[in-house]
């Protein structure tokens, strides 16, 4: 479980092709200064198992199904990824609920942008949603964010001057795939709902 609050930006240092899995290794200096073999890390809001360490160096083995339905079968090397270790008990909970389970790969439809403000549009599937409200919780590239707007497939956020900076949604452009996860608490309710109309 993580919380959408992204604590660095990793740097992608060697992809390694298993077939049609791959390993992929991220220098992250924070993130790695205190995790052991076997702790899960959201990569982009992927979460994946840390399989070996080499000092500030973390590898990670995706398969072919993680890398077909997240942006991280698109990483290169040299790639930025935000990377966000697993919450623990008693932590501050200062964004929302994230499992870590990607639900799609949306695109940018649009960036404007005001000073060092930004506005984002995102095209998603339409039922995906079902599952968001405005100034409701959606998880963008592992980052927790606050819907502005919704629409039949898209919706927006807004972003501050430190997101942008500390995160890699500085670097997003119109046409960029991001990964997204909806709210959790939204998923158990439109569940619940679907079986009472039955």
């Amino acid at each position: 479980m993580f919380t959408g609050l992204v604590e660095e930006k990793g740097v992608v240092k060697q992809l390694k092709q298993l077939g049609n899995a791959s390993d992929i290794s991220i220098e992250g200096p924070l993130v790695s200064s205190d995790v052991s073999i076997g702790d899960s890390i959201a990569i982009n809001g992927c979460c994946l198992t840390v399989v070996s360490i080499d000092e500030k160096t973390l590898t990670f083995q995706a398969g072919s199904e993680t890398l077909a339905r997240t942006n991280l079968g698109t990483l290169t090397n040299g790639s930025f990824v935000n990377l966000e270790r697993s919450l623990q008990v008693g932590q501050r909970m200062g964004g929302h609920y994230v499992s870590g389970h990607i639900d799609a790969v949306a695109t940018v439809a649009d960036r404007s942008n005001d000073g060092k403000w930004a506005k984002f549009w995102f095209k998603i599937p339409t039922a995906l949603t079902s599952q968001m409200a405005s100034k409701g919780s959606v998880t963008v590239d592992g980052i927790s964010l606050t819907l502005v707007d919704v629409e039949a497939d898209r919706f927006s956020v807004e972003l501050i001057p430190h997101t942008l900076d500390a995160t890699t949604l500085g670097d997003r452009h119109v046409g960029d795939g991001v990964n997204i996860e909806t709210d959790l608490l939204a998923k158990y309710v439109q569940q619940q709902l679907k079986y009472n109309q039955t």
